[in-house]
């Protein structure tokens, strides 16, 4: 299998295309993170007699070995059992600050508590400080942008950094193509977001590569999403607003897909459990179908969206770099490791 960075980027007549049934694995695989939490969110429609058909619809899903290089005497020791950590890693290869597609732009930990009762998304800033370790190779082995550690070292390093950044233990890795967003949005005809902020976006899928957004709520296809989920260049915070559009767009999709009536369209369910599974890339042990039964009562209400505790912004060289607020970091992921989600939620929302 390639490697994900290593996957063509489909061209606009591609990624537009309406194809019946199961789409093409190489053109498809982009929306895990999408359809990790959609199926989730839809495992109360699929359990029981319908469980069996969700296994089979998982024979169809893309494996890739995320741990296989990551030393284990060097990782974290696992706390609470039933808790669940999902490392969610994203990239776009439309962005122009990484246009050999190599890096990942989107780096979430996912956070499920025991008792399945709540989720936390924790989004990551890709330009975050850190420490990344080295590879047996030789790479790495200094202090970064985390997402340089994608570069160096693919998944397993990704998954070395993240764990040595907040002495959470990974159970699982995802990865996406945030241009799946426009797959799965047209497919739901359009979301409802709310615009804080008029906004140009200079990198759009318009073919003068701009689109305007004006404040207030309003329906997005999939390209108009896309755009908005993508766009740091208009904001003075740049990739602080950006994850916050991406956490906006994530929730509305979750929101239509489970208020939408695909629950009650078996056609609509099966088209769209067929096609989003060709989409999905996870690791070697992790079941879809295990964790929809497992998360049958969770709903998208019990997500919680947080960014990653941070000091703002710096300049370490010649580089920009976002920088960790390392003492609150250090409690934040204390009680993420720990499942103290009251915790995790009062520090997680502190200014």
């Amino acid at each position: 299998m390639s490697h994900p960075s290593q996957l063509a980027e489909p061209d606009d007549a591609q990624v537009a295309e309406a194809v019946p049934g199961r789409p093409p694995r190489r053109r498809a695989r982009r929306i895990v993170l999408i359809v990790l939490l959609v199926l989730v969110l839809l495992g109360v429609g699929v359990i029981g007699a319908g469980g069996l058909y969700l296994r089979s619809v998982e024979g169809d899903i893309e494996r890739v070995e995320a741990f296989d290089q990551v030393p284990e005497a060097d990782r974290p020791v696992k706390a609470i059992a039933d808790a669940t950590n999902i490392l969610i890693l994203g990239s776009d290869s439309r962005d122009p600050d990484n246009p050999s597609g190599s890096r990942s732009d989107t780096i979430i930990l996912a956070h499920l508590a025991q008792g399945r009762s709540s989720a936390q998304l924790i989004s990551i800033p890709r330009d975050t400080w850190v420490s990344v370790p080295k590879t047996k190779d030789g790479q790495g082995g200094q202090d970064a942008k985390i997402n340089a550690a994608y570069a160096w070292g693919g998944i397993p390093l990704m998954v070395q950094t993240v764990e040595k950044f907040t002495q959470v233990r990974i159970d699982h890795v995802a990865l996406v193509d945030f241009a799946g967003f426009k797959d799965i949005v047209d497919a739901l005809g359009g979301v409802e977001i709310d615009v804080a902020e008029g906004f140009t976006s200079t990198h759009s899928l318009n073919p003068d590569g701009r689109r305007t957004f004006v404040k207030g709520r309003q329906t997005m296809d999939g390209a108009a999403a896309l755009d908005y989920a993508r766009e740091r260049y208009a904001f003075a915070d740049g990739d602080f607003t950006r994850i916050k559009h991406q956490q906006q767009v994530i929730k509305a999709i979750l929101d239509k897909a489970v208020s939408g009536g695909m629950l009650t369209s078996p056609g609509q369910l099966n088209s769209f459990l067929r096609a989003t599974a060709d989409a999905v890339t996870v690791d070697e042990t992790l079941s879809i179908a295990d964790m929809a039964v497992d998360m049958r009562h969770l709903r998208s209400e019990n997500l919680t969206f947080i960014t990653s505790p941070t000091t703002g912004t710096g300049q370490i060289g010649a580089e920009s770099v976002v920088l960790a607020d390392t003492e609150k970091a250090k409690s934040f992921y204390d009680a993420v490791r720990r499942d103290a989600v009251p915790e995790i939620l009062s520090i997680g929302k502190a200014k």
